[in-house]
């Protein structure tokens, strides 16, 4: 089943209030997915990359890795450690290194980017938002969903939001069935899924379409040509956010605009306590029809 929520704020005075809301919506959607939850908010830009790492043993994994990954790249870096999450600052250009290390480390990359910080694991949302302090972050826009799995196994890598690109992220309600038709299609790209989730297989379309030099209106277009099954995307990148629903639509969808923010919610309720709201435009988005918002 799976809740979605997406946020894109307009006005700059309502960031610091991004992670709040956020969270309040995410809560609201509880009970369509209550085995995993997690939240992607694009916040202030770091002069580097971030890159969102996780891992099962944060006091032993987490403990002396800034330094000793400062001496594998031979270039400074700074971690904030939250939970099972660390947020590492890395220099331009040091990514691929980065990641070989973490690897060998056994650590888990959620997402990188300028940008993008990813948080997710297994349980319910409140109990999610709580570990991460989500309601204190701040940021121009971001997504969450809660998960309720059927495709494959409740763990934190099979949690949404997915990132295959940097600052890009993808959040699904639905089920594809021609998943590992494309998963072998996109595997030969060099873009393969690193998990047994179809949303993933999503994500690594986007990724690949981007790549290929189409842009991200352009890229959920291709999803309704080349992705089969019942499903809604939102989609999150450096500058805004992109909904998409497959031409059924049979999977419930609803978005909301002021001039302050536009909001999209799996349900009118996840709205409920935004600012305005009783004075938004408020409509379904229609099926195979792309929506999105950029700065």
């Amino acid at each position: 089943m799976c809740g979605i929520v997406g946020l894109f704020l307009k006005k700059e005075d309502l960031r610091p209030r991004l992670g709040e809301m956020l969270t309040d919506m995410l809560i609201t959607m509880t009970d369509r997915g209550p085995d995993s939850a997690g939240i992607a908010i694009y916040g202030d830009e770091a002069g580097g990359l971030k890159m969102t790492v996780q891992s099962d043993t944060p006091e032993t994994a987490f403990a002396g890795l800034d330094t000793a990954l400062e001496a594998a790249l031979g270039q400074k870096i700074t971690m904030k450690v939250i939970d099972t999450h660390a947020v590492l600052t890395l220099p331009e250009g040091t990514e691929a290194a980065a990641r070989a290390f973490l690897a060998e480390k056994g650590l888990r990359v959620m997402g990188a980017g300028a940008a993008m910080e990813i948080f997710k694991e297994t349980g319910l949302p409140k109990d999610v938002a709580a570990r991460f302090g989500i309601r204190a972050m701040g940021g121009s826009h971001g997504i969450g969903h809660t998960r309720m799995a059927t495709e494959s196994a409740v763990t934190t890598l099979g949690a949404h939001p997915f990132s295959t690109g940097d600052d890009q992220c993808l959040v699904h309600n639905g089920s594809l069935s021609n998943h590992n038709q494309m998963r072998r299609v996109l595997t030969e790209k060099g873009f393969a899924p690193l998990t047994q989730n179809d949303t993933e297989v999503a994500a690594c379309y986007i990724s690949s379409r981007l790549a290929e030099g189409a842009n991200l209106g352009e890229a959920l277009e291709g999803t309704l040509q080349d992705l089969d099954g019942f499903f809604t995307f939102v989609v999150g990148t450096k500058n805004g956010f992109g909904v998409v629903r497959d031409p059924i639509a049979c999977k419930p969808a609803v978005m909301a605009e002021t001039d302050d923010y536009v909001a999209f919610g799996s349900e009118y309720r996840a709205f409920a306590n935004l600012p305005g709201i009783d004075t938004a435009r408020v409509w379904e988005p229609e099926p195979a029809t792309v929506y999105f918002w950029e700065r």
